[in-house]
């Protein structure tokens, strides 16, 4: 009786621990772990914040320019009337202001540049920036598409390019003052989920596009594209948002061309700059009811000027720095130019700059696979110049951090 007893109750442990610790439950993670639902009652909080002529401004030149947000809010000159989702019957109502002299103080964690100020020699003293090296490089590199090698030359990775990018600006702009952090202290993830933890937010997508067969490479590839562009720029825009609260992010990136297979990728003449800024969604995406209430925290945050600002003086200090010629988008589903005088900026509805609340640039440098940049790459880090294609260099990762450094002094330091 008593080794009945005995194996009953070992038999249950063992069962509580598979439950708890077994990989395949803890795959069956529930849809879409990474958000939580829209908290619109918190939309409130910008009541008397901005008048009915700016929001509509906002709503139909930078942020959904195609117009179909008026099935989803009706201004009028003294109310905004927001609908959270179609079958819902009571709409969400923000007060706004009647003139701009009205209008309140806009609640926020981040400060513009006029409330803090510039010390000598200190241009960028009283600012906090966070710096979002993009992708995750290292051994990562290959799952998320972010690596390609020729020959026996080394390997060209963006997320370990990036990070290394971000500890070089960070030491620059620390010494003119610059309170600095990054959302990544390591090469790889952030957050803690993992893709075989996201096989039932990768089976609910399958189903959400009318799928209902599938491989398991298919499988596979969809919980790891999950992982690395939605779990992780959710983990760190989180964390960028509740921990770190600056007054400023700069994602930064490399651009390439499609270097076609990657057992041979190719080198492909093209090489460029532009930095994208929040905006530019359309109706397909306001569907989803989260991608609305984003959109709106976004809008009224009133981040779209000094994102401007900041981007433009970026832009013009890579252009005199780097002499690349603007990426020029031809697509307008896609991104809308966002300074018409400037052909470097543009509005594009990118994940990290939607979720992250404070002024967000993300700058997308050079092209990986252009036959120049693949050589100043492959030199890695170096002091002075070197010759290259006939013609004298310095560090690509040195003449990128000079350039978003200048651009931040021309700026902020003013």
């Amino acid at each position: 009786m008593c080794d009945h007893k005995f194996t009953f109750i070992m038999n249950f442990f063992c069962f509580v621990v598979l439950l708890l610790f077994s990989p395949v439950l803890l795959a069956t993670t529930p849809k879409e772990p990474w958000t939580s639902p829209p908290r619109w009652a918190s939309l409130a909080r910008f009541n008397d914040t901005i008048t009915a002529t700016e929001l509509e401004k906002l709503l139909q030149t930078v942020y959904v320019p195609d117009g179909s947000w008026k099935s989803w809010i009706t201004i009028t000159p003294e109310t905004a009337f927001i609908k959270p989702s179609p079958g819902e019957a009571q709409r969400i109502q923000l007060s706004l202001a009647a003139s701009p002299q009205e209008c309140q103080p806009v609640p926020r964690y981040w400060k513009a540049p006029q409330e803090r100020s510039p010390l000598p020699g200190k241009p960028l003293a009283g600012l906090t920036i966070a710096l979002d090296p993009g992708h995750l490089g290292g051994a990562w590199a290959k799952m998320e598409e972010r690596w390609f090698k020729i020959g026996h030359t080394h390997p060209v990775e963006e997320g370990t390019m990036t990070f290394y990018e971000a500890l070089l600006i960070a030491n620059r702009l620390r010494s003119l003052g610059a309170t600095v952090q990054l959302t990544k202290t390591h090469l790889g993830p952030t957050t803690p989920l993992r893709p075989s933890m996201l096989r039932q937010a990768a089976i609910d997508q399958f189903h959400e596009e009318g799928r209902t067969t599938w491989t398991h490479r298919q499988l596979k590839w969809l919980e790891e594209i999950l992982f690395y562009r939605t779990a992780e720029i959710h983990y760190r825009a989180q964390r960028v948002n509740q921990e770190l609260r600056p007054d400023l992010v700069i994602c930064l990136h490399f651009d390439a061309e499609e270097w076609g297979d990657a057992k041979h990728p190719q080198l492909i003449p093209s090489n460029r700059f532009h930095i994208l800024i929040s905006g530019n969604f359309n109706g397909s995406e306001l569907r989803k009811e989260n991608d609305r209430y984003i959109m709106l925290r976004k809008l009224l945050g009133q981040v779209h000027d000094e994102e401007v600002g900041i981007a433009n003086a970026i832009a013009k200090a890579f252009e005199a720095t780097t002499s690349l010629p603007p990426f020029t988008y031809h697509n307008p589903t896609k991104a809308r130019p966002a300074l018409k005088e400037n052909p470097y900026l543009w509005n594009r509805n990118l994940l990290a700059s939607r979720l992250m609340e404070a002024p967000v640039i993300f700058c997308e440098a050079y092209s990986m696979n252009d036959p120049l940049i693949f050589q100043r790459i492959q030199l890695g880090d170096y002091d002075g110049t070197r010759l290259i294609q006939g013609k004298k260099f310095p560090s690509i990762y040195r003449e990128y951090a000079d350039a978003v450094t200048q651009g931040l002094v021309n700026y902020f330091g003013k």
